[in-house]
């Protein structure tokens, strides 16, 4: 699998929650080759089962989410878009940001940026509130009116690219990237025997608060499950508490969104395997699907597993191939045998 084409398909497509069509179609058709099913449940969750062909076999949920942050219109002003935002989106982002609107067909606009020629000092020391900030469509009113309905969505409009030698760059990497590690994992895990039933789901709304894994949790029952999902990586102004480096492998969540025996299996994996992997400790709500799953039904053992990533919930996210890569190997030596080492429980 050529990790950085991947990674750039998933990348450019444009799929705010509760829009996920577009990159839940193309997992999908990645997904087919190393799955017995899949397919697509009311909420555009992603689902595929590889089955390991013995009965009664444990069900293992691996997850990572499809969605993406994003902007909805909500109004027009003298041929200026208002907008609210879908997910965290940072306002200090925004001015002079290129977007992808989402009509048919997409439309680019520009947010709103005062020159700095017209800013008292006072107002360039300050953030610009969201509410003061419209998207530039370049039409009239009566134009922007008719092309861009009310609730309208959009996206960063980003290219994903090479940064370096090594690392990637683009839009919607949380949580895409950890959907090409997924694949990868199920790519490295073709041709091994299991003793699990593996589900892998892509799953939609993460974003704005976790719906589809909460959905598709329900439905398929899991006895286990693991979410792969990014964690802040480190850079010269960030410090070191809570950020992680790149290229310093995946990242391993210690706290009560996660299950003490999953945990230490995947430490275990990452030292037999000669895995280099950090450690993030969450002392309540993760902030990923692991929520979610953990409390699915009557509750499920769970696992965090993360990728460091740079420049969250911006247009420039950036991740470390190495990193991926790892974090795939972590993941198929957590997933092998899992049947006959876990607790009966």
């Amino acid at each position: 699998m050529d990790m950085f084409q991947t990674i750039r398909r998933l990348s450019e497509l444009n799929s705010p929650s509760g829009s996920e069509e577009a990159v839940g179609a193309a997992a999908a058709k990645l997904l087919a080759p190393f799955v017995d099913e899949v397919r697509t449940d009311r909420l555009n969750n992603v689902i595929g089962v590889r089955r390991c062909g013995r009965p009664g076999a444990k069900r293992l949920l691996l997850d990572a989410h499809l969605d993406e942050i994003g902007f909805l219109v909500t109004g027009v002003e003298e041929g200026f878009l208002r907008f609210s935002t879908i997910g965290g989106v940072d306002a200090r982002m925004l001015p002079a940001c290129e977007l992808t609107l989402l009509t048919e067909p997409p439309m680019t606009g520009v947010v709103t940026a005062l020159p700095p020629h017209l800013q008292t000092g006072e107002e360039m020391e300050k953030t610009i509130p969201l509410k003061d900030l419209r998207i530039d469509v370049g039409l009239e009113q009566a134009e922007a009116e008719a092309a861009v309905p009310v609730g309208t969505r959009a996206v960063y409009r980003t290219p994903c690219f090479r940064l370096g030698r090594e690392q990637i760059c683009g839009k919607a990497l949380d949580d895409r990237a950890c959907v090409a590690a997924l694949l990868r994992t199920m790519e490295l895990l073709a041709g091994r025997e299991l003793d699990v039933d593996v589900y892998v789901l892509f799953s939609a709304f993460e974003e704005t608060g976790g719906a589809g894994a909460t959905t598709a949790a329900f439905g398929i029952l899991p006895d286990y499950c693991v979410a792969v999902d990014v964690t802040h990586g480190r850079t010269p102004d960030s410090g070191k508490s809570g950020t992680f480096a790149l290229n310093g492998g995946p990242v391993v969540a210690v706290g009560p969104n996660t299950t003490r025996w999953m945990t230490r299996r995947l430490e275990e994996k990452a030292k037999a395997e000669e895995i280099s992997y950090q450690t993030e400790v969450v002392p309540g709500h993760s902030g990923t699907n692991g929520w979610e799953l953990q409390i699915s039904r009557e509750g499920v053992a769970t696992a965090i597993l993360e990728l460091p990533l740079k420049y969250m919930h911006t247009p420039v996210e950036v991740i470390h191939t190495a990193d991926l890569e790892a974090l795939a190997r972590l993941l198929a030596a957590f997933v092998t045998d899992l049947g006959k080492e876990a607790p009966q429980c």
